[in-house]
């Protein structure tokens, strides 16, 4: 019986790694890696030697068999539906020898540079990926974190019921522990230290400091009372220590309207629309919890600028909630909305949806009915109304033909894309919201020559685009970088230690 991947893929690839047989794809070496939802096993070459389930960080694949009477049997389907969609690569070798990629091998510090000291400022997946590499090779590493917890996108990004995918934090916490890394907490570079001070203290520095600003409507009303960024309902109901734990208020409104409809928009909704009791055990935030438990929400409505086919959401996200016991889940949308869902492709995103109600909703919910979630698509707001705090938004045709519709609601949450800020002493591109740079090397685009001993990764290097694993083939490019720099003597090593850095920042606070 073959194995499956399930929803809590990283896509790190530690599974393709293993596989004996080559079934697992997209593998990191082919063009489609990190921009498909999920890794996917093709049940045609799986041996069932359960090798892949081993060295998955966040328990994703399982025996088929074991998925089938389950919730999640979908994840069978969606792993068997990609090989039918879309071949996997031919083997050049033929069907009984998979083809073995050549071996690959860390990068390795020259003797010369063998007393490499990088500061990597954010403590994230980007940052995790970056120092775990960096440990491989004789380099000592101090990660740098304003906040007074470590983690990042897995700690404050990760819904709290996705247990599964917080468990690659598990991975993490080991390069934590290494001897050669040195952890500073609650500590802002540009506030308490600057750039060059790092570099005072340290070979090189590398920025993983992800997107942490919100993409705004630019309509008017959007600062109401009421109006918040799904960004930080996320750190709200994670308990990220700069989000107030009042922000958000579910005593009263009965529909919340989500601007977006990505996974952080279904994410948002599952948890405004879940049982309490259902998250009681996991790691939602206690104030966020208590909400939950008053909380009058009964509908959520995600708009969606295009149809139903250019939803921004994963089928992995989406199918559990269609099987939800107790949500309904409805679309809504005008007769070309209608028509492309009914005429989708076999295992499309449209296609999923057929067979839902079609809905119009207009009338606030009533107290006690059902909870449901709302997809609508071809609609972008227009403004926000209310006069002291958010009563409705108004809403208009995508295409601009039709008319605008009022819609009621308490709450509005924005989940239109985030950006990353500039970085004090580094170049920066206002308009793809990224430092510039060459295979993770800074440089300044008024003479394409790098910035000294100055490196990105992750999401402040390619935008906000890829999920936790895709940071893994980004931290070991940038990484490939630093150290041929250091070995080909680009950057020189010896500068400071980890004693002088700890004393300048106990200087600072």
């Amino acid at each position: 019986m073959p194995y499956a991947i399930t929803q809590s893929c990283c896509s790190d690839a530690s599974c393709v790694s293993v596989c004996p047989v080559n079934c697992i794809h997209p593998t990191p070496d082919e063009p489609d890696f990190g921009t498909t939802e999920m890794l996917y096993v093709d049940p045609r070459a799986c041996i069932d030697c359960g090798a892949c389930a081993d060295a998955c960080p966040v328990d994703a694949i399982f025996p088929v068999d074991s998925l089938l009477a389950g919730p999640d049997a979908a994840y069978v389907d969606l792993n068997r539906e990609h090989y039918l969609r879309d071949e996997a690569p031919a083997d050049p070798l033929g069907e009984d020898d998979r083809g073995w990629s050549a071996p690959t091998f860390p990068v390795a510090l020259a003797a010369h540079a063998a007393g490499l000291r990088v500061a990597i400022v954010g403590t994230g997946p980007s940052a995790s990926y970056t120092a775990s590499a960096l440990l491989t090779t004789s380099a000592e590493v101090t990660l740098v974190d304003r906040l007074p917890v470590a983690g990042g996108l897995v700690r404050f990004g990760v819904a709290p019921d996705h247990g599964s995918t917080r468990a690659i934090a598990d991975r993490f916490a080991t390069v934590f522990r290494n001897p050669r890394l040195e952890m500073c907490l609650g500590v802002e570079v540009g506030r308490d230290v600057t750039h060059a001070e790092l570099l005072e203290h340290h070979d090189a520095v590398v920025y993983a400091v992800g997107a942490s600003a919100d993409r705004t409507l630019d309509v008017p009303g959007e600062d109401l009372p009421g109006s918040l960024a799904a960004r930080q309902v996320v750190g709200w109901y994670n308990g990220q220590p700069e989000v107030p734990a009042d922000l958000v208020d579910l005593d009263g409104p009965t529909r919340v309207v989500v601007v977006g409809n990505g996974n952080v928009a279904l994410d948002v909704a599952r948890l405004l629309l879940a049982d309490p009791e259902d998250l009681a055990d996991t790691l939602l935030a206690r104030h966020a919890l208590s909400a939950l438990r008053r909380s009058t929400v009964r509908e959520v409505v995600l708009l969606g600028r295009r149809g139903p086919a250019d939803a921004a959401y994963s089928l992995s996200e989406l199918r559990p909630l269609l099987a939800h016991p107790d949500l309904d889940v409805v679309v809504e949308g005008d007769a070309a909305v209608a028509a492309a869902v009914a005429a989708a492709a076999p295992g499309s995103k449209a296609a999923a949806l057929q067979g839902l109600p079609l809905a119009d909703t207009g009338a606030t919910p009533a107290p006690g009915a059902r909870r449901r979630l709302v997809l609508r698509f071809g609609s972008v707001v227009e403004r926000v109304d209310g006069d002291d705090r958010v009563t409705s938004v108004r809403l208009a045709p995508t295409s601009g033909d039709g008319p605008t519709t009022d819609l009621p609601t308490g709450l509005l949450l924005r989940s239109v894309g985030y950006r990353s800020e500039p970085v004090a002493g580094l170049p920066f591109d206002p308009v793809t919201h990224t430092v510039p740079h060459v295979g993770g090397r800074v440089v300044d685009p008024a003479t394409d020559e790098p910035v000294a001993a100055a490196y990105v990764v992750g999401w402040v290097k390619r935008g906000p685009r890829g999920g936790i694993g895709s940071n893994r083939a980004d931290a070991s490019e940038t990484v490939a970088s630093l150290v041929d720099d250091a070995n080909t003597g680009r950057i020189a090593t010896g500068r400071g230690s980890a004693r002088s850095f700890r004393r300048l920042v106990r200087s600072r606070r």
